[in-house]
Parts: structure tokens; sequence; C-alpha cells
């Protein structure tokens, strides 16, 4: 089966800082020199590994389309017919621990993308970068990017030092909602804290895997904490979580929060009934089996059909080929999940 991709909208691609001197152009005298002088070459993570398989396809290693707005456009947007792009950079702000070079690095990162991406191609959109070390400088952040409406969100990473819900982040999600912006909550950590419950695990495919169990831990907080019944225009994306898991996991949530509802009595409505209003998930990596029935299963699991939105990972490699969706997606379904429902989550997305 052929699938006609004209006018998709991918909700994750991932742009790669080429080296430390491209964000040392877009920052001051005093950051420029600190990153000289103290000998900082870049800040790098080990939940996408340069040379993994899964960081970037095979086919595509030795052109590095990720450093290159006009080469990523040649491989994914130019190829498929893909309308819109939003670039999720993953440049590891959130590792470090000083609060004023987070701030620096933050900026220089949406700069960069500002300038060697969205002013390259009209298709690409961005999220915002946010230093959430620091709650008055993310709030300053989201203020310096937000008049620019090719920036469409704000970037947190799964893996934080506290749980998404707590107050202290109330101030970011206060900003997102004046300026219509998710907030976009991408697999990966800060590695402050150990990435499972039991400790250290000693392989990457336990890190990868173990990025779903943070998201658990989010959509918790999220709900428990009533950050979208303070914020009712506020939604939040699971990027790159899978999907399977998310089912069960509400009906766990629900299940003992009829127990204890008195604890949290801000919250009205069954948890299921908040995430489906407010959560959505990108569709790589879709963690489903080839069986048609067995994929129709699952998504009938989900609270809705408005939750999907498609996204390609590029370049990394959550699938075989251009197989970015499973062939046997009814076609109203695939139309919502490429088109209609990215537009309905992304406000700045609209025409």
């Amino acid at each position: 089966m052929t699938t006609d991709w004209t006018g998709a909208i991918d909700c994750d691609v991932h742009p790669r800082v080429p080296d430390i001197n491209a964000l040392r152009r877009y920052m001051d005298s005093y950051w420029s020199e600190t990153v000289e002088v103290r000998g900082i070459d870049s800040f790098e993570t080990i939940a996408y590994p340069r040379r993994a398989p899964m960081t970037l396809r095979a086919d595509l290693a030795a052109s590095k389309p990720d450093e290159d707005a006009g080469r990523t456009a040649s491989a994914l947007l130019d190829r498929h017919g893909f309308g819109h792009a939003i670039l999720n950079c993953l440049y590891a702000v959130q590792m470090i621990r000083d609060e004023h070079m987070a701030a620096a690095f933050a900026a220089a990162v949406n700069d960069w993308v500002r300038h060697e991406w969205l002013d390259r191609d009209p298709r690409y959109r961005a999220s915002i970068v946010v230093p959430y070390q620091s709650t008055e400088r993310a709030v300053a952040e989201i203020e310096r990017c937000a008049p620019d409406r090719r920036f469409v969100q704000a970037l947190f990473i799964a893996g934080t030092e506290e749980p998404l819900g707590k107050s202290r982040y109330w101030p970011i999600y206060a900003a997102c909602e004046r300026h219509g912006l998710p907030i976009g909550i991408h697999a990966g950590s800060s590695y402050h804290h150990a990435v499972t419950g039991s400790g250290w695990p000693t392989y990457w495919a336990e890190d990868y895997a173990a990025s779903s169990l943070a998201m658990h831990a989010q959509v918790g907080s999220l709900v428990a904490e009533g950050v979208f019944v303070k914020y009712p225009g506020l939604k939040a994306v699971l990027i790159e979580s899978g999907v399977t898991w998310l089912a069960p996991y509400l009906w766990r949530l629900s299940k003992f929060w009829r127990g204890v509802r008195l604890e949290v009595p801000w919250i009205d409505r069954l948890p299921s009934e908040i995430v489906r209003d407010h959560i959505r998930l990108t569709t790589a990596p879709l963690d489903v089996p080839d069986d048609p029935a067995m994929l129709e299963r699952i998504l009938d699991q989900l609270p809705s059909e408005d939750m999907l939105l498609f996204s390609s990972d590029f370049p990394h490699w959550q699938h075989d080929g251009d197989a970015m969706l499973p062939a046997n997606l009814n076609d109203a379904l695939r139309r919502k999940v490429l088109i209609d429902n990215p537009r309905a989550t992304y406000a700045r997305l609209a025409p």
C-alpha cells in the first residue's frame, strides 16, 4: 500500500547542533568566553548515542541530514510532501545544573533553531527549549520566543528532577496557556536521578525502554496535582513515549483515584477523561504488532482517536523504510493522525 503523505504534519523531527561553535555565535561575550575558558566542548547525553543504529538511520549516516535544514528538508519534507515539521532539539540543556548556564544555552539553542532552521524553510516549526532549572528563567525564555509564532510548543524532557505537576512549574504553564503553547514531554532524562525506580540499568536498551515509565509518572503528576484544572487550556504532548502503555496505566490510575478521591478533591472527573481532553501522543514509536486485529484493539482502548499525532522521529530509526504508520489504518483515522489532530493540538499551525 502506498501512503499519501501530502500535507502531513510531522510532530517530532530532531535537528542536531553540530558543534559548540554553532551555539557560541548566539551567545553574548560573557557566555562565549566562559565556554572557551572552561573548555566546554559540548553537552551530550547518552539518551541518543550518535553511532547507535536508532539514533541515525544507516542510509543517512554519511550525509548527517539532522545537522542541516536543507538536507533534512530534502530527505524528509520534499521526499514525502509533508506540510510542516516540528523541530525538537534534544541538545542536553536539561543536564546542566547551573541554572544561569542552562538559560544561556537554552537561548542559544532556540536562536540557532530560529536562524539556521526556521528562517531557511517555511515548513519548519519548532519547540522552545525551556531551561526549567529556574522557573523564572523558563518563563522569561518563553516570553522571549513566543512572539515568533513559528515556535509552537515548550519542550520538556520526561526524566525531570521533580514531577511536572509540582507547583514550581505552574508559572511556566501559565505562560504556555497564555501564548497557546502545548508542553511537549520528550523521552529522555537529565540523568540527575536513576532512570528506573530500581536504580541504574546496565544497557542502553533498558534505558530507552524505561522512558515510558517516566511518562507514567508525569501523566500521574499532571493529573493528580490538578494542572489541567488550573490551566484548562493547556495540552501536553507525550513525544516518543509509545502508545500501548497508556490504557492499562489509566485503568490503574482511575481505579485507585476512586478509592482516595478525598485526597484530591479538585479532580472532579475520571483521570481517563482528563487525559482524553489534555494529553496527546506522537506515533513514533507506535509499539503495536503488525496484526491488524491487535492494532484495532489497542487503538480502541485509547480514550479518543483525537489523541494520536503523526511523527517520523527523523532521523531516528523507529521503523523499516518509509513505514511511518501501520498500513491498515483506515483513511479517516489516517487523515486525523496526519493532519487534523496536529492542527487541533498546535493552535499556531492554523492556516
